[in-house]
C-alpha cells in the first residue's frame, strides 16, 4: 500500500469495521499529527507521512488478529473519565458503571463523604471513576498486580486524582489494616469459572487471565471477599459486588450466610443480574 493514499483512500479499503478504522485512524492522526477525530471528514483527502502510514498498517494487522482497541490506543473511556490501559489490566467494561452508579447512590445518601475501599482496582477504573464524581470521598483501591497498580497510579496523576485515592498491594483484605473499616466496599473479581470458551474468544484472549479467572468455579474470590466484609464495614455499610450473569443465586447465597442485611440485586443495561449488594 503506497502513501499515496488519503484518508479517505485508507478508510475505504481497510477491511476491519469503520468504527475501528475510525477510532485507529483517529489514533494515528493524534499520535503523529496532533490533529482531533474531526480531521478524518475536514482533511480526507491528507496523505499519511511514510511512518504515520506504517503505525497505522501495523495497528490495522494488530487489530485484524483481534487485539483489543483499547490496548492499541492505550485508552479506554469508562463513566465520566478517561483510563490509560495496557495488557496488564482488564479493559473496563460499561457493565462495571454499574458499581459506579451504586457507590455514588450510597455516598449521596451519606451527605456526599465517604470513606470507599475498592478491592482489585486494576486501572482504578471504579476508585477514580468515584474520586472524581465525589470529590469530598476518599478511597483506598488495591489490586495483588504490582504492574495493575502501576498503571492505577499513572492514571490517578493523569486525573489529578492522587490526593483522594491511595493505592496498596496485597490480595483482597490483607492488603488493608486488620482493623480498618469503610462506608462502603466494592469490587470487580476475577468471576469466570476456569476453562469458560469465552477465555478463549475476543477482547478475553489478550486481557491477564488472573483478572478474569479465579481458576476454580468462578466464585472462589466472591466469596473471599463477601465472607469478610462486616469486619471491614462501618455499622450500615454497603458492599457490592459485579459477578457473571448467571451467578446472582450463588452471591446472594454468600451474603445471606456471611450475616449481611438488605440484600439487593441491580441489572445491568442488558437486563442482566450483574451486581449484589447487601449491609453490615
Amino acid at each position: 500500500m503506497g502513501a499515496n493514499l488519503s484518508l479517505r483512500d485508507l478508510l475505504r479499503s481497510s477491511t476491519l469495521p469503520q468504527s475501528d478504522t475510525r477510532l485507529l485512524l483517529a489514533h494515528v492522526l493524534d499520535k503523529h499529527y496532533q490533529l482531533p477525530r474531526s480531521a478524518l471528514l475536514s482533511r480526507d483527502d491528507m496523505e499519511l507521512s511514510p511512518i504515520a502510514l506504517a503505525d497505522w498498517k501495523l495497528l490495522e494487522t494488530k487489530r485484524l488478529n483481534g487485539e483489543p482497541i483499547a490496548y492499541l490506543v492505550g485508552k479506554k473511556g469508562f463513566h465520566n473519565i478517561e483510563l490509560q490501559v495496557a495488557p496488564g489490566v482488564l479493559i473496563p467494561r460499561p457493565e462495571t458503571e454499574l458499581l459506579v452508579e451504586i457507590g455514588l447512590l450510597e455516598i449521596s445518601r451519606l451527605g456526599g463523604k465517604a470513606q470507599i475501599l475498592d478491592l482489585g482496582t486494576g486501572s482504578g477504573a471504579i476508585a477514580l471513576a468515584i474520586a472524581s464524581a465525589a470529590p469530598d470521598s476518599q478511597v483506598v483501591a488495591t489490586d495483588q498486580a504490582p504492574e495493575a497498580l502501576a498503571i492505577a497510579r499513572s492514571n490517578a496523576q493523569y486525573l489529578k486524582l492522587e490526593r483522594q485515592v491511595q493505592f496498596v498491594q496485597g490480595s483482597w483484605y490483607e492488603a488493608i489494616e486488620r482493623e480498618a473499616t469503610f462506608d462502603l466496599i466494592l469490587s470487580n473479581p476475577p468471576y469466570i469459572e476456569k476453562g469458560d470458551p469465552h477465555l478463549q474468544q475476543g477482547d478475553l484472549r489478550f486481557e491477564p487471565i488472573h483478572a478474569l479467572t479465579d481458576q476454580a468455579n468462578g466464585l472462589s474470590c466472591l466469596a473471599a471477599i463477601i465472607s469478610k466484609a462486616k469486619l471491614h464495614l462501618n455499622p450500615k455499610g454497603l458492599i457490592a459486588v459485579e459477578h457473571g450473569f448467571d451467578q446472582s443465586d450463588a452471591v446472594v447465597a454468600l451474603m445471606k450466610s456471611a450475616g449481611l442485611e438488605d440484600i439487593q440485586t441491580h441489572l445491568d443495561l442488558a437486563g442482566h443480574r450483574r451486581v449484589a449488594s447487601g449491609r453490615k
